[in-house]
């Protein structure tokens, strides 16, 4: 769905006059004889909020202006919209521009723009006037089968901003995991993503294109995006969807390609069950670390297991794939501090009561949005109290911090002396969008609408309904 949201508040606006006529509502169509109309004189810029993450870009509605050169900043936090490419927080024009310069004309309704934001800033480089300037924002627009219906106000806010997060990302023909950053379909992220939209809405045909997609993509044997662990991410979503919609036309499809991935794992996986890929992710928090290798392990054995499942649905021989996990189970997966690879441990194999300590030491430190799912689930099965803390602590400080969708990560720490994103940091305190983040999200190209986040209404399902 396609909506034209007008300005929220305007934040700051210098050398402009009449600029309260831009929040209010009007037919957006430019006239000969427009009257309430804002001025904006040669160096003057204006800053706007438009209330929440927006899909899309802005329409200017000008009556006045011969080519005049207008900057346009997007941010998804307010410094972001103030920051010069480059310098040391990583403002980008990543897969996405989201600064750049246009020129405005008389009598014109032009669109800009295609990224993730919420805040725009314009600066002008000679006169115009101009009656409008609305958000075009594309959201999924589609009537949710399950709805959190519960009493407790936080959990609500939680699952309605996941809702909005998952509702943008899924507003085109595939899913996107960040709006504002590249358009490629990272079929690890969908996971989480499927979580939620099948318990929002059941079968939803934007999983299917994607899957398709990247299968498409990816011929054997190579591995999907480049990551062995997205090869067996593909086979575990294949499997749930089928479980959690009932979709057997489409997952028949995919039991050939699923065949041969099974064969390519056993290449990577020796006969006393050492783990061979050439490459190992479980998530950012977890790369690099030592357990990371474990994660890899307990991904691979879920995989073994859901390819085990699809198989035996469609009545195809299981021997490959049970030898796989044979192999796969001659070693243990031994955790030292990793809760993402804990939470996978617990879909693999179980916890020890070792491993449910290590779990909720320091509560919601140490979660990532992308694990946050299989994290909360390995806490509820055994102290759900103690998950749905979790969940409140770690989702909440993003709420707390401004957040309208959730994002690419998020440390608990970075709560400590951090202005919201719809503020300027005070004397001493620390910007929560450019001063964060790491590897590809560091400062301002950190994603705050990232899809892999909203894996939580499942949880809030599963666990409340």
């Amino acid at each position: 769905m396609k909506e034209n949201i007008f300005p929220h508040k305007i934040i700051e606006s210098i050398d402009c006059k009449d600029v309260g006529g831009l929040l209010v509502k009007k037919p957006l169509q430019i006239g000969l004889n427009e009257s309430n109309i804002t001025y904006f004189g040669t160096g003057s810029y204006i800053v706007l909020d438009f209330g929440a993450e927006l899909r899309g870009g802005i329409r200017i509605l000008t009556f006045h202006a011969k080519n005049i050169p207008v900057r346009i900043r997007f941010g998804e936090s307010l410094t972001e919209c103030y920051a010069e490419l480059g310098g040391r927080r990583n403002a980008t024009n990543d897969h996405s521009n989201r600064d750049f310069t246009v020129n405005l004309q008389d009598y014109s309704d032009m669109k800009f723009g295609g990224t993730g934001f919420r805040f725009v800033r314009l600066d002008f480089y000679g006169e115009a006037t101009v009656k409008s300037i609305v958000a075009e924002n594309h959201i999924l627009n589609k009537q949710p089968l399950y709805v959190y219906d519960g009493q407790d106000k936080e959990i609500r806010d939680i699952f309605f901003t996941a809702k909005r997060t998952i509702d943008l990302c899924a507003a085109g023909n595939y899913l996107w995991d960040g709006i504002k950053r590249d358009r490629l379909v990272w079929i690890g992220d969908i996971h989480p993503e499927m979580l939620a939209l099948t318990a929002l809405y059941g079968r939803v045909k934007i999983i299917e294109r994607s899957l398709d997609f990247v299968k498409d993509q990816t011929p054997l044997p190579n591995f999907m995006n480049g990551f062995p662990m997205y090869s067996m991410w593909w086979i575990i979503i294949v499997a749930d969807y089928l479980k959690m919609t009932g979709a057997e036309d489409f997952a028949e499809k995919q039991t050939e390609y699923l065949n041969g991935l099974v064969d390519l794992m056993l290449k990577h996986v020796s006969v006393s069950g050492e783990t061979l890929y050439p490459l190992e992710f479980v998530d950012w928090q977890t790369h690099g670390q030592a357990d990371e290798t474990h994660g890899v392990r307990a991904i691979n054995i879920v995989a073994a297991k859901k390819a085990i499942e699809v198989l035996k649905h469609f009545n195809q021989n299981i021997e490959k794939a049970e030898e796989l996990l044979s192999r796969l189970m001659k070693k243990e997966i031994t955790v030292e501090s990793s809760k993402s690879v804990l939470g996978l441990k617990y879909f693999a194999v179980g916890l020890n009561e070792a491993d449910k300590k290590k779990l909720v030491v320091g509560g919601a430190k140490g979660m990532s949005t992308f694990m946050s799912y299989y994290v909360l689930k390995a806490v509820a099965s055994f102290d759900k109290a103690k998950a749905l803390d979790m969940l409140k602590t770690y989702y909440g400080a993003m709420l707390d911090k401004g957040a309208t969708t959730f994002w690419e990560d998020y440390n608990i720490e970075w709560s400590d002396n951090s202005c919201r994103i719809d503020e300027k940091p005070k004397d001493g305190e620390r910007d929560i969008h450019g001063d964060f983040g790491a590897y590809c999200y560091i400062g301002f190209r950190h994603s705050l609408c990232h899809g892999w986040s909203a894996g939580v209404i499942r949880f809030i399902q599963e666990e409340l309904s």
